[in-house]
């Protein structure tokens, strides 16, 4: 009879970093051998998942590279601050991440929400940025574009009193419920297989943490949109590195048609369509997703790392 390792043991080493007078938790792996030789990878989560939701892709990434994830302010074992989350304020956690414990070039690997603070990254802080993996890329300023102008105000003071503590706690306290998580992951995931009672486990943990009910309206103003959030058609073209975009083409939450319509900004991005997969490809198909990242890698020769000579 098999034992199934519990998923916290299959994330790495796991530790606590004060950021700005706020716990949060990062994790990394190095490889056994040769990983000063190898860039760095850090993978950013999507909106309400964590470290544990790139369980199976730690190990076999960190057998080449020297590995990072961490839970974004607000999410997984970070904690809940009483902030106004935006993409700007997970952009400048990475960064000072970054410069604590890695200080030079990665590749970032994001999904969903974590693939749009990554492109932001990228665009803030090149320096810091040598190749980049996003999945289900969103784009929020699209659907502010579709708003006719004279109704974005009205849309606008809709989605603040949607976004009102009145309102939103009730919500919270009922989607952070075992039940109701199964029945989100059910439509983010097309492989019903994929949605685990361990998943669910990831999912559930969290929201029962002190000041969730409280971070969960800051932080769903910020994926709503009333935040800051950066504009893929503006951003995009501007990038010089080397862009995997992969996309499950039965993600029913960002549109796959946007994946072809965002190659078009850069040459330098790859597109990687998956086909029978939804919003998470790392998690619904890992071997794929962990092969493709890793030959992406070496092909743009991001393997290993290259002498500068001034």
């Amino acid at each position: 009879m098999t034992t199934r390792v519990h998923w916290q043991e299959r994330v790495g080493n796991q530790r606590d970093w004060v950021w700005r007078g706020w716990q949060t938790r990062y994790t990394f792996i190095r490889p056994v051998q040769n990983h000063h030789q190898t860039t760095p990878l850090i993978l950013l989560h999507g909106f309400g998942a964590s470290i544990g939701h790139w369980r199976h892709n730690l190990e076999v990434l960190g057998e080449y590279h020297t590995v990072y994830a961490l839970d974004m302010l607000g999410f997984g074992a970070s904690e809940k601050a009483p902030v106004n989350y935006s993409i700007e304020l997970w952009v400048e956690q990475v960064h000072d991440f970054w410069k604590t414990f890695i200080r030079q070039p990665a590749v970032l690997i994001g999904n969903s929400n974590g693939s749009l603070i990554s492109m932001a990254i990228a665009a803030t802080y090149p320096d810091m940025v040598r190749g980049m993996v996003m999945m289900s890329l969103p784009d929020p300023s699209l659907e502010q574009e579709a708003i006719a102008p004279v109704l974005r105000p009205i849309v606008r003071a809709i989605k603040n009193i949607v976004a009102s503590p009145l309102i939103l706690k009730p919500v919270f306290n009922f989607v952070r419920r075992p039940g109701v998580l199964r029945r989100w992951a059910s439509i983010a995931y097309a492989n019903p297989e994929a949605i685990t009672d361990e998943l669910i486990d990831i999912l559930a943990g969290p929201p029962q943490d002190r000041g969730s009910a409280r971070a969960f309206s800051a932080l769903f103003k910020a994926a709503i949109g009333i935040n800051f959030s950066p504009s893929v058609k503006t951003v995009l073209p501007t990038l010089k590195i080397p862009m995997l975009l992969i996309w499950g083409q039965k993600d029913r939450f960002v549109p796959p048609a946007l994946a072809s319509q965002f190659a078009q900004y850069n040459e330098k991005l790859e597109l990687l369509n998956l086909e029978d997969v939804g919003h998470c490809p790392h998690d619904e198909c890992p071997e794929q997703v962990n092969q493709a990242i890793l030959d992406w890698i070496k092909r743009w020769g991001g393997d290993r790392q290259r002498l500068v000579v001034p």
